[in-house]
């Protein structure tokens, strides 16, 4: 029998890169979505073309009766589940001085309390139907370690989901393992165009973009590790060690005019 997992906010970006990774990887993948219902069929299509076992399940995740509908309903149709990738998240610029507090609840709701009733639930099937290593896996934010006040709700959800890495994996333990996982940038994002993205994504130690799949290869080393609980690994060729006043899309535009003037001098 297949390993079972479960992969929210799987349909688009990093997000079907999970879904790719694990499904290649021979696991029985289900595939949340919320809106994307054709991105994640397409996925589904091509998967099982390559042999791969995908299935969809949508849900909103910022309503707990969804959440906990999701996973009853995979558990009746499949079985327990062995994994959960809690990647989804609602991602919306505000700061502190403007946040709309409607907007940071929900956003605590998709970022925070979702991925701790996953987890939970995780345990529940596993301590009723015990299965080989469980584990949940959160996806972070490099921002997490390198602090800027810019998408302010987002970012205090998720510094909360970072110390919930280390506190559920107390808390789940011994059924249960959780790790987190922390991407920089990998995508265009919110207001950034190609060209202010191609030069953000090599403000890092590496010089170089992230590639996607390395952030879903660590996640699979982490689902596949039995050892490891209450950590997380940074994917993010040494981004949160790059600190900036501001989030890097609204500075780098900035640092290349810079950068500019000082060889126009030299």
């Amino acid at each position: 029998m297949a390993d079972r997992i479960l992969v929210t906010g799987g349909a688009q970006r990093l997000g079907a890169e999970l879904v790719r990774a694990f499904a290649r990887a021979g696991w029985e993948v289900w595939c949340h979505y919320q809106h994307s219902a054709r991105q994640a069929s397409e996925l589904q299509s091509e998967l099982r073309q390559a042999g791969g076992s995908v299935n969809l399940i949508q849900a909103d995740l910022s309503r707990q009766d969804e959440v906990l509908g999701m996973v009853q309903a995979i558990e009746q149709r499949s079985g327990p589940l062995r994994a959960v990738v809690n990647n989804a998240s609602q991602f919306t610029p505000d700061t502190g001085m403007d946040f709309d507090p409607a907007l940071a609840r929900s956003m605590l709701e998709v970022n925070l309390i979702a991925p701790l009733l996953l987890g939970r639930e995780l345990a529940r099937q596993v301590n009723a139907k015990p299965v080989t290593d469980a584990c949940v896996i959160h996806v972070l934010d490099q921002k997490v370690y390198n602090l800027n006040p810019d998408y302010f709700s987002y970012t205090t959800s998720k510094l909360a989901l970072e110390r919930v890495v280390a506190l559920q994996a107390q808390a789940l333990a011994p059924s249960v393992r959780v790790c987190g996982v922390a991407p920089g940038l990998m995508y265009l994002s919110g207001p950034q165009d190609a060209t202010n993205f191609e030069r953000a994504s090599r403000i890092n130690l590496l010089r170089k973009p992230i590639d996607p799949g390395d952030v879903a290869k660590a996640c699979l080393f982490l689902a596949g590790t039995p050892s490891i609980t209450g950590t997380t690994l940074c994917v993010d060729n040494g981004q949160h060690l790059v600190p900036l006043e501001r989030d890097v899309m609204f500075v780098i535009d900035d640092l290349f005019k810079e950068a500019e003037r000082g060889q126009s001098k030299s």
